[in-house]
């Protein structure tokens, strides 16, 4: 349940730069570091720890220790609370305390590592593939790119082209699946179609492989004309 999990640093790091710290503050002492993998850790099960360092926000967490302790037949810890550090910087979205979520927050936008040279990849044009769900900020992301001076093809616009009278996919579409879908217009009925198609899988695929090619040729041909156009 992290915030940007993924920006997390590995184990190992954290447990070096974790050493580092507490050697820095008291090297005279000896430090055991060990790894959670559940709740509680060793706290409930080692006989010899006498005291466990919790913060405000985690004083529960050593309660529920205790009371496994107990209930392991082992001695309650004692319980020694530090406050923790307000960030006055703190934006509304962050947390009040000094946190590493916080930080994490502000890491977005940056570059962590060095743009890559691949020379498999062709100088230009250079092309991003934009996807997502609904309403993951498809349509925010292209707008910000095209203010940066990107050529901007929109896939479910050329998904409707392909479908319009004299467009690529028409006569394919209207011949596999019937006159029925045809307006009295001549255009196809979407909502018709959908109905003939969606919920039956063979009928899907019969589809998309009539209308992706076509549109995966009208992307290219959009490609070909930013390139043109520098």
């Amino acid at each position: 349940d992290k915030v940007l999990a993924e920006l997390i640093e590995p184990y190992e790091l954290r447990a070096e730069k974790l050493r580092e710290f507490l050697e820095d503050v008291k090297p005279s002492l000896h430090y055991d570091i060990v790894p959670l993998v559940d709740p509680y850790g060793p706290s409930i099960t080692d006989p010899d720890l006498q005291c466990l360092v919790v913060s405000e926000e985690t004083r529960r967490g050593g309660e529920a220790v205790n009371k496994k302790r107990l209930e392991n037949g082992l001695p309650k810890l004692a319980l020694y609370e530090i406050p923790l550090m307000r960030d006055p910087d703190h934006s509304p979205s962050e947390e009040e305390k000094i946190s590493s979520s916080s930080l994490r927050q502000r890491l977005l936008g940056t570059l962590l590592r060095p743009p890559r040279q691949d020379p498999a990849l062709p100088s230009h044009p250079y092309v991003i593939g934009l996807t997502g769900g609904t309403g993951s900020g498809k349509t925010s992301i292209a707008k910000l790119l095209g203010q940066l001076g990107a050529f901007l093809i929109d896939a479910d616009k050329l998904g409707h082209a392909v479908y319009v009278p004299g467009g690529p996919a028409y006569e394919q579409v209207v011949a596999a699946f019937g006159a029925e879908i045809v307006n009295e217009d001549g255009t196809i009925n979407r909502k018709v179609l959908g109905a003939k198609v969606f919920g039956n899988q063979e009928r899907l695929k019969s589809l998309t492989n009539i209308v992706w090619p076509e549109m995966a040729q009208m992307v290219k041909e959009q490609i070909r004309e930013a390139d043109a156009q520098g």
